[in-house]
């Protein structure tokens, strides 16, 4: 993590003092369901309640951080500190518990934390791409394959397309919270033989987590795993709108570009420019997300009941991760927000090659003329290439050629010709984007 590439909320999931207060949390729920079960004295519970609560302040912390120093570990480093500040009922705490314990259980407490904010993240894109959708839902520009024109389309139908990715998105990213939020209390190698199994529901419960049916002492990394992926694909869904952007920004093309503000610089050499640098940025930051997934793939195949060589790559890629994909998120929503559309130039750029865009329509009129499709074919190519090569007007060419003429009139080759042809079922894949449920139940 990088401060220019944080946002608060989610940089402080993974602070530290955030971290400690979770610790603290499961060893005291799982003090109260040992109090329950009689294992250790209800008045124990509620004394480390009672005086373990202080905020993990820079001074607490410090004094953790001195402790692990000479223990060279963590949770002992921790647990040592608590008893310094809850005195004899110190005891009780971590009663029949490993580390992996409360690690593994404070990770996935964090893991949902930022879930949560990545979700919100998503719905402010689906909210900005909603509106611009809406917005240019008509205004027709060239669809491009292979980056050639290829038929119009409208900017709106290409805004509701990253609409329907990003609520796939959000569902992937309710999946992948739902998937990591389990809890381990079952001591070492997951045997609960100094624990009972109803700790963990109770620490569970408490959390808003769920038991994990094996943990083997340590929680499986396959759940880890696809929770990365999982950040990894949203990241690309980021990446493919920022590069469309990056695209349209082009000059040649300039039918889009970044809102560019007062007393920005675009070049220290060249005081003309505008560059799309946010989308340049969204590009980068999501190769960094993607970066994470075959660590955490590797993960997953930990030695036995557990080792630890999962444990340095998550200190690295769950802040990383999440803090980078927390930003490109919400600087997605902004570009989109604030995008500067160019209908005249969407129109200018379609009609560039003389019509030469129709040809699919011209070519299947013919074959609906009882032309062949082969003959079709070879008639519009031979006057599409003239165009290419020549710089003529597609129409005009067709309209000189006898072997078009002799099946259509002027009047019906003019109407090939028409854009509204090929948007007119742009409402029809609106609805199906923007109102699912109510396409479902006219089905019904």
């Amino acid at each position: 993590m990088i401060p220019r590439y944080s946002r608060p909320d989610m940089a402080a999931i993974w602070e530290a003092a955030n971290r400690f207060r979770i610790w603290f949390e499961i060893e005291a729920h799982a003090c109260d369901a040992q109090a329950a079960l009689g294992v250790i004295p209800k008045e124990a519970a509620a004394e480390i309640w009672a005086k373990g609560t202080k905020p993990y302040t820079p001074e607490r912390i410090a004094r953790i951080d001195e402790i692990e120093a000479e223990t060279k570990h963590d949770v002992i480093a921790f647990t040592t500190e608590l008893a310094e500040q809850i005195g004899e009922a110190a005891r009780f705490v971590h009663q029949g518990m490993t580390s992996s314990d409360v690690l593994d259980t404070c990770f996935s407490v964090q893991l949902t934390q930022a879930a949560d904010i990545l979700i919100a993240d998503v719905d402010k894109v689906l909210t900005a791409l909603k509106k611009r959708a809406f917005e240019f839902k008509d205004t027709p520009c060239i669809g491009r394959s292979h980056g050639i024109h290829a038929e119009p389309t409208t900017f709106g139908l290409k805004l509701a397309g990253h609409y329907a990715e990003f609520q796939r998105a959000h569902a992937r990213l309710i999946a992948a919270r739902a998937e990591i939020a389990t809890c381990a209390i079952s001591g070492a190698v997951g045997t609960f033989a100094n624990i009972d199994p109803s700790v963990e529901v109770y620490v569970a419960e408490q959390l808003g987590l769920e038991p994990e049916p094996v943990s083997t002492q340590v929680i499986p990394r396959d759940r880890h795993a696809m929770f990365f992926a999982t950040l990894a694909v949203v990241a690309a869904s980021v990446e493919r709108l920022a590069t469309e952007i990056r695209h349209l920004q082009r000059t040649e093309v300039r039918e889009a570009e970044e809102f560019f503000s007062t007393g920005q610089k675009g070049s220290s050499a060249m005081p003309h420019k505008r560059n799309p640098v946010l989308t340049e940025n969204l590009t980068g930051l999501a190769r960094t997300v993607r970066a994470a997934v075959v660590p955490a793939l590797e993960n997953v195949a930990l030695w036995h009941e557990r080792d630890i060589s999962h444990s340095s790559v998550e200190r690295m890629i769950a802040p990383d991760s999440t803090v980078t994909l927390d930003f490109a998120l919400n600087r997605l929503a902004g570009v989109v927000e604030k995008l500067l559309v160019y209908p005249e130039q969407m129109l200018a750029n379609l009609n560039k090659l003389g019509g030469l865009v129709f040809s699919g329509r011209v070519l299947l009129a013919l074959t609906q003329a009882d032309v062949s499709r082969e003959d079709a074919y070879r008639i519009v190519q031979t006057n599409a290439m003239k165009v290419w090569t020549e710089g003529a007007d597609f129409r005009t060419l067709l309209n000189a050629d006898p072997k078009v003429t002799s099946i259509m009139s002027k009047a019906q080759l003019d109407e090939v010709f028409e854009v509204s042809y090929h948007t007119k079922n742009v409402d029809t894949i609106f609805a199906r984007v923007f109102e699912p449920q109510a396409i479902r139940r006219a089905a019904q």
